[in-house]
């Protein structure tokens, strides 16, 4: 008579992820590509992935080239460490485009998808509307300073869950805040910190936080709209 498997000893790879998952593995694949591990299309690509998986199975070929597996689920096995690479020129290989400064005057400057933000980085609008969305950028270092400086004008930043916000601006006769959150924050020891310095006159400079960008999560579902 053949024997039924005993509770919790399903096989652990097919358990489901939690969006915790999703994101850890999602910074781990950003760093390598700071890194040098991994080319734009590669990092565009396993994001994607990433961002669809439902269970253990589907995050582990993404990151087991890599030096860490994020999020293994129990009995997992993690990657194996690999030697780290030589410094290059500069720190930081240049995969993505870089960007230190937005402007718009009397127009539109966006910052969006799979693009390098050093720890500096400036943003300038008059009769504008300048939008820096980081939930996919690749940081440089630990903490990023954004200064920003608005006159009849709108500048708004987006961040992800996992990114630690202070917002240090003055707004006259205008606002310079953080506004209201679409997702709640998970911060950790390891979260990306964005300071946000500057001056908004009779303008807005708002602080945003919100789901994955939508085009990871509409392209499998036909196109339609899960999160902003």
């Amino acid at each position: 008579m053949e024997r039924s498997p005993e509770h919790g000893s399903a096989d652990p790879s097919r358990l489901r992820v939690s969006d915790a998952d999703r994101h850890r593995t999602a910074e781990v694949l950003r760093e390598a590509a700071g890194e040098g591990r991994l080319d734009l299309d590669e990092l565009s690509e396993r994001l994607e992935a990433a961002y669809a998986a439902k269970v253990y199975a589907d995050l582990v070929p993404l990151v087991s080239d890599l030096p860490t597996t994020p999020g293994a689920a129990p009995g997992m096995p993690a990657a194996t460490p690999v030697p780290a690479p030589e410094p290059v020129a500069g720190g930081v290989p240049q995969l993505a485009t870089r960007h230190d400064l937005s402007v718009a005057i009397m127009g539109a400057c966006d910052r969006k998808g799979v693009w390098q933000v050093g720890p500096t980085h400036q943003a300038y609008a008059l009769m504008g509307g300048v939008e820096i969305d980081l939930r996919e950028a690749v940081f440089t270092s630990r903490e990023t300073v954004i200064t920003c400086g608005a006159f009849w004008a709108g500048i708004d930043i987006v961040v992800d869950e996992r990114t630690q916000v202070v917002v240090e601006g003055i707004g006259i006769m205008g606002a310079f805040e953080h506004g209201r959150d679409q997702v709640a924050a998970r911060l950790d020891a390891d979260s990306p910190v964005v300071r946000v310095k500057g001056v908004a006159l009779m303008a807005g400079v708002t602080v945003v936080r919100k789901g994955p960008p939508q085009s990871r999560l509409g392209r499998r579902g036909g196109g339609r709209t899960e999160l902003p």
